[in-house]
């Protein structure tokens, strides 16, 4: 018999990574360190996987980890969720250096090659500063034979697609799509529960063991789209209020952009019917009310709340707040 867990809102602490392009703003702006110059490339926000989980740090379950209590209930993700695997990661980047030109895979090779789901994954621009880029997917179409000829001849840069990124933009990442985040750009990743990600081209960089990072041209050509990609962003849904943005819907994932700047507060059911709800905050504070307890959210923190909490009450408490707001998508 399956055990049925409490449930309330559970403030996550975060899993850090290092890399060699992190910076320091996560840590200065994010509280991510007690040491403001640490250097941290990204934060696992909701994390349930094998190379980073998160321990929750409030309430009853205070000091274990949400894959513990996923283990005991995994109606923690949804009402009738048979899944293995939690479905989503969530994470903020800080990119002082350009990310690797990379892809993920789609599910069917993930699962083949990798033992994991695929990835697609979406990004929010939180800050860039100015003339930052992103890479995202190819300027014309191409064979593997034209793609692999490039990087022989160490033109690959020749065939991708930047597009400026300012605060505020959002980039779809379908598996697929070539991609990298370009230096001095903050952002918040929504992406299905993967880790894996074949890399193109890394500007021959070395690593800390003072070799060439590795690359994985052959999986990368397998899985890419070889196609020209447009990069057109869409805004799903404004209410009148301008409180709420749906920034993205596909098959796994809802995220909803909450912004209370110029209103104090709002009433806030599930999203996603008998979905989970992830709260990241971006800036700002607040008060979280649910079921007739409070939880102070200030920027950078993180709240797994379970699905069986559907009525929350959400009052800003400083000048502003904005926070992210993830639900399931409709096939999940």
């Amino acid at each position: 018999m399956i055990k049925k867990i409490k449930k309330y809102p559970y403030k996550l602490k975060p899993v850090l990574k290092d890399a060699i392009w992190a910076g320091t703003r996560l840590a200065s702006e994010f509280a991510k360190s007690e040491n403001p110059n640490q250097k941290i490339a990204e934060s696992w926000e909701l994390t349930v996987h094998k190379n980073g989980v998160n321990i929750i740090e409030n309430g009853d379950y205070a000091g274990q980890t949400l894959e513990d209590i996923f283990k005991l209930d995994k109606s923690i993700v949804s009402e009738n969720y048979s899944g293995d695997r939690f479905p989503l990661l969530i994470k903020f980047i800080d990119a002082e250096q350009d990310l690797s030109v990379q892809v993920h895979p789609g599910n069917e090779y993930a699962a083949k090659y990798a033992n994991e789901s695929g990835k697609t994954e979406m990004w929010y621009v939180i800050d860039s500063k100015p003339g930052a880029k992103i890479v995202y997917g190819l300027n014309n179409d191409y064979t593997r034979e034209q793609l692999q000829n490039l990087i022989d001849c160490g033109r690959f840069e020749d065939c991708l697609n930047y597009v400026d990124a300012k605060p505020g933009d959002v980039f779809f990442i379908p598996a697929g799509l070539v991609h990298a985040i370009g230096a001095g750009i903050l952002i918040a990743e929504i992406q299905q529960n993967s880790d894996t990600t074949y890399r193109f081209y890394d500007y021959n960089r070395l690593g800390a063991d003072g070799k060439p990072r590795e690359l994985h041209i052959q999986q990368a050509l397998d899985v890419c789209i070889k196609t020209k990609t447009e990069y057109n962003p869409k805004i799903i849904n404004n209410d009148i209020y301008d409180i709420y943005e749906v920034l993205c819907l596909c098959e796994y994932f809802k995220v909803t952009k909450v912004n209370l700047r110029s209103h104090p507060g709002t009433n806030m059911g599930s999203e996603h019917i008998g979905s989970f709800n992830s709260i990241i905050c971006l800036d700002g504070e607040c008060e979280m009310i649910a079921e007739e307890n409070i939880y102070k959210i200030k920027k950078g923190d993180s709240y797994f709340l379970p699905p069986d909490i559907i009525f929350l009450q959400i009052n800003k408490t400083g000048e502003n707040c904005v926070f992210l707001l993830t639900t399931l998508g409709y096939n999940v």
